[in-house]
């Protein structure tokens, strides 16, 4: 039996994030410089997108460029920007073919013109989509997008201070980047690390973690039906205990 055919379909996560790690690493192992590392990681950006639609899965965010990654190399830095692009152009056929729908999260204003541009393009084209919603999270950090949130509480209340009492979870997370987003019931990371480098902080409070050995240019929906059945063996608690969550 295949591992998909062991995916219970009424108990599937709604919302999958991937942390995708270990381009660089995987090209070294090859002798090649780091950006031949990346592109093939787009091979296994495609498989996943693919392999998520197929099964039914409703939100796929991608960490696709921190904040962090800036101080990279300039020109490591601007092949991952030519790539972004070719990537969008390359891609915008299949994802309208696939019904997906694209979003993005982080500082989009500091991503350079062309593939602002770009990316509007090809959101706009997608907007109408009602598939799997693929959120690339790019020139983003957890902290960044928490403290933004609070620049935004702060400018929208300047001139009537706010009741203290108001502010809740449901209040702040209207002001991050994913108000309209569920948080991500499962999230994986590739290529061995165990870390979860300022990604979606306040939104994996109670992800379920999936670690596997994998560098991100070999992952491909098969390793995505593996964290699933992982996914699926697990009791997620939510504070409570066992019994609980059984009765319920």
């Amino acid at each position: 039996m295949e591992l998909k055919d062991k995916i219970d379909k009424e108990n599937l996560p709604k919302h999958i994030a991937v942390i995708m790690d270990g381009n660089g690493r995987w090209a070294q192992k090859k002798g090649n410089q780091r950006i031949f590392g990346h592109k093939n990681g787009v091979k296994a950006v495609r498989d996943t997108v693919e392999g998520a639609a197929e099964l039914g899965i409703q939100f796929l965010t991608l960490y696709a460029f921190s904040t962090e990654n800036w101080g990279r190399p300039k020109k490591e830095i601007d092949a991952l920007m030519s790539l972004l692009i070719s990537t969008i152009n390359s891609e915008t056929d299949t994802l309208i073919k696939n019904n997906v729908r694209l979003l993005t999260i982080g500082d989009i204003d500091g991503l350079p013109v062309t593939v602002k541009k770009n990316l509007k393009e090809l959101i706009e084209k997608t907007s109408q989509n009602t598939g799997l919603t693929l959120i690339l999270a790019l020139n983003y950090s957890a902290r960044w997008e928490i403290v933004n949130a609070v620049k935004q509480i702060v400018a929208d209340n300047k001139n009537e201070p706010i009741d203290v009492d108001e502010i809740n979870n449901e209040f702040f997370e209207k002001y991050l980047n994913t108000a309209d987003i569920p948080d991500p019931d499962l999230l994986i990371r590739t290529s061995g690390e165990y870390r979860i480098s300022n990604f979606l902080i306040w939104q994996i409070a109670y992800s379920e973690l999936y670690f596997t050995e994998v560098l991100w240019p070999d992952f491909r929906r098969s390793d995505l039906h593996e964290a699933i059945v992982d996914f699926q063996r697990r009791e997620r608690r939510f504070g409570k205990i066992s019994e609980q969550v059984k009765k319920n």
